[in-house]
């Protein structure tokens, strides 16, 4: 039979009038050019296809000759046990089948379909622009009356994440629900599994958008769904744009003759840093390329800044005081 027009449209063979409708308005509003930009030859490709199945299904004459004469028959093959070209049709006629423009089907459909967007009129094609229907330019609207389907805003949604998965990156797989229209036009819920490749160094507000992934309602354009970085508390580093902070509380004796930090990094490295100056209260140690990764300048990264807090004894003997007396030279 050579192209399946029932396969292409997705019905079976006794697939009535309106299953044909309801059919190719899922699949030419799904595989319209101007739906897929970043896929627009094989959607202009399948695009016609659809066009050409639902033209050839929704016409009794055409599809009773393609029941009996397959593709061959409507595109001018002789019909078994005929000795002409072309085919039949049921009153008597014959013809060749030249397949209309999908855009004139396209707007035809849509200007009196159950959407109830008005008709476009003639030589007005329907084009998607920038997430939302509307025409080539100017005034003229393809559904008519200002009735522009509205596009709800985004759905938000926070994703908390720790600071070592936005220091090393990281896969998230969220599974959401939303409501969606099927194609008799009822509200029904589907599930659907995102994924989100978290980059080092992303920071907390950082969004991630899936256009059209958000609720669908009757008559209206689905929201986006924006998924919204949100910083989960650590209990030992604090972030400050593209810098660490660490807190390190050493003793008196410590902060005056010197010591070793000791650390193990967001990627789970351990550090041994050496102080060697003086710590004085509020005393902070810069130790460069060990913050978060800078994402827009792959390979750098912020600093860390090691802030000391000095731990004063709360009480000395007379000697101790005796002591350090000697030694500071008070």
């Amino acid at each position: 039979m050579g192209v399946d027009y029932y396969d292409i449209l997705k019905v079976n063979k006794n697939a009535t009038d309106d299953d044909v409708k309801k059919s190719y308005r899922k699949l030419a509003m799904k595989w319209h050019p101007d739906k897929n930009p970043n896929n627009k030859k094989e959607a202009e490709a399948k695009f016609k296809q659809i066009s050409e199945a639902y033209e050839v299904l929704s016409d009794p004459q055409k599809r009773a000759v393609y029941d009996q004469y397959g593709e061959e028959g409507l595109k001018g093959a002789p019909p078994p046990g005929t000795g002409g070209g072309g085919f039949p049709f049921p009153n008597g006629s014959s013809s060749k089948f030249n397949p209309r423009n999908a855009e004139d089907i396209f707007a035809e459909f849509f200007g009196s379909s159950p959407f109830g967007f008005g008709s476009t009129g003639p030589g007005k094609p329907m084009r998607f622009q920038d997430g939302v229907f509307g025409g080539f330019g100017g005034s003229d609207n393809v559904f008519g009356g200002g009735t522009t389907p509205r596009k709800p805003p985004p759905v938000e949604s926070k994703l908390p994440c720790s600071l070592e998965e936005l220091y090393t990156g990281s896969t998230r797989r969220m599974k959401i629900s939303r409501n969606v229209v099927d194609v008799n036009g009822q509200l029904v819920q589907e599930s659907e599994i995102l994924t989100i490749d978290v980059k080092p160094g992303w920071k907390k507000g950082t969004k991630i958008t899936f256009p059209d992934k958000g609720n669908e309602q009757v008559s209206q354009l689905p929201a986006d769904l924006v998924f919204v970085i949100d910083e989960k508390p650590h209990n030992v580093y604090k972030r400050d744009g593209n810098d660490l902070i660490l807190t390190q509380k050493v003793s008196l004796a410590e902060a005056l003759s010197g010591t070793t930090v000791n650390i193990v990094t967001l990627d789970g490295r351990d550090l041994a840093i050496p102080v060697s100056d003086i710590l004085s209260p509020g005393y902070e140690l810069v130790v460069e390329e060990e913050g978060m990764p800078i994402t827009k300048e792959p390979g750098k990264k912020g600093n860390l800044r090691i802030k000391f807090e000095v731990r004063f004894p709360t009480r000395l003997s007379s000697e101790q005081r005796a002591g350090l007396k000697r030694i500071l030279g008070g």
